[in-house]
């Protein structure tokens, strides 16, 4: 009686049942019927006659495999051992003249296949063609006689493969393609267990991005490719790969960007009256406005005889930015150019024109010279500007007389006024040092220069 479970009987360990081979009392592998009798605390005895049954037959165990596929023998080969496990004693013997079913799964339309176990259990079928790893085969056994009893399955896939290592090459025409363009790329491949020979008729896999191509080697061992480029945002790589799993090559790749089409709009121009031009622009990707992009290039560029000049140093601008470039001028056609990157493609702002007219003082005269010191200087001329391809009269225009003493350099603003309908200026002052005397126009609209502070002057003498 168990010592855990009084409704329990157990039996000593020297009792395990065992076949007579092994040394116990049951004859042969079978099911028997078990009599249980019972003796009470009088003497009293009961039997119960086949009370239950006692199954002492072989329970079948499977060991199964489908051996490695390699270049030269593209095949699963399925096989096996089935053996029986004795009860009692847990022997392992096989089991012969039994048919095990081999199927593969997933095939179309194929029936199973029944092999046959020799004197010592075992079993190989016939081979099975394989495309490369991934099949899956399965093994089944089912036997209810005096001797076996049981259901055993075992499945494996075609894990583990031989492939045949070469030698592969391979680059593209170009490490930059637009929307659109061609890409093509072409390479080699050679068995250096050849000396090296060329491998002819083997399939390539070419892929850029979400686009591939397999493709044949010729008779020289080289392939070529030839993708079409799609935008997308950042940078892509080329790759090549084996077509085929039984044939190995390291993994071919390099960097291929597609830039997306970009936009720059200009926000603001303008030219100063002292000749200084001042742009605002932003930077885009067309598809994509909210896309942040690393650093890119753009210049302000100024329309020339036979094309266009930059005429600032290139500055860089950062995704969603804008960004104001300042150069020196005197007007003219303008654009501002973003130049192309992996990330976006080239593109420019519309042309537009910036323009202010000259402005000059001519026949400038200061005196009298000499001049009595408190006495006064008259400096007059004519104030004109450069309009419909010509220099005329600028009439009512602000001037300012500007006085330089004997060796200093800096000028200082003597008077104030205007030119008369005709150009002409009269400025008139105390003069108290000798020096020299210039008048200036200070541009005070949209549509002028100032004068130029380089005309020079009229020197006076003062006694």
């Amino acid at each position: 009686m168990s010592a855990w479970d009084p409704n329990t009987f157990q039996l000593p360990s020297e009792a395990t049942l065992k076949l007579v081979e092994d040394g116990g009392g049951i004859p042969s592998l079978g099911t028997y019927a078990i009599d249980v009798t019972a003796t009470d605390s009088l003497g009293n005895k009961l039997t119960r006659t086949d009370a239950g049954r006692l199954d002492f037959r072989l329970r079948p165990e499977l060991a199964f495999g489908v051996g490695v596929p390699a270049w030269d023998d593209r095949n699963a080969r399925p096989q096996g051992t089935l053996t029986g496990v004795q009860p009692g004693s847990g022997d392992v013997v096989p089991l012969p003249e039994r048919q095990v079913s081999v199927r593969r799964d997933g095939a179309a339309v194929e029936a199973p296949r029944t092999l046959v176990t020799s004197a010592t259990g075992d079993f190989t079928g016939e081979p099975y063609a394989v495309a490369g790893p991934g099949d899956t085969f399965t093994a089944s056994f089912a036997e209810d006689s005096t001797e076996v009893h049981g259901t055993v399955h075992a499945s494996r896939d075609v894990w583990e493969y031989k492939p045949r290592r070469v030698t592969a090459t391979a680059a593209a025409d170009r490490k930059r393609a637009f929307d659109g363009e061609t890409v093509t790329v072409s390479g080699l491949l050679t068995d250096p267990a050849a000396a090296g020979a060329p491998l002819a008729e083997q399939p390539v896999r070419v892929a850029f991005g979400p686009r591939s191509k397999t493709v044949l080697t010729d008779a020289t061992g080289r392939f070529s490719a030839q993708l079409l480029a799609s935008a997308g945002a950042g940078q892509y790589e080329w790759e090549v790969t084996s077509g085929d799993p039984f044939l190995s090559f390291d993994r071919l790749s390099g960097p291929l960007a597609v830039p997306l089409d970009s936009r720059t709009d200009l926000l603001a121009a303008s030219l100063s009256a002292d000749g200084s031009v001042s742009v605002t622009v932003s930077l885009r990707a067309v598809y994509a406005p909210d896309m942040y992009f690393s650093e890119q290039t753009v210049q302000l560029e100024q329309s020339v005889v036979g094309g266009w000049k930059r005429v600032t140093p290139r500055e860089m601008i950062y995704g969603g930015n804008e960004i104001t470039l300042n150069a020196a001028g005197r007007g003219g056609w303008y654009r501002v150019r973003h130049l192309t990157t992996d990330e976006l493609a080239e593109s420019a702002t519309y042309s537009f024109r910036l323009v202010r007219s000259d402005t000059r003082i001519v026949s400038l005269n200061a005196g009298p010279e000499p001049v009595t010191k408190g006495g006064y200087v008259t400096v007059t001329g004519g104030l004109q500007h450069y309009w419909n391809g010509a220099w005329r009269a600028y009439g009512n225009a602000p001037v300012v007389l500007q006085f330089q003493a004997k060796g200093t350099t800096a000028w200082r603003q003597m008077a104030t006024g205007r030119s008369n309908a005709s150009g002409n200026v009269s400025l008139k002052v105390k003069a108290t040092a000798d020096g020299t005397w210039r008048i200036r126009h200070y541009s005070a609209d949209h549509l002028h220069f100032h004068s130029p502070a380089s005309a020079g002057g009229d020197y006076v003498d003062v006694r």
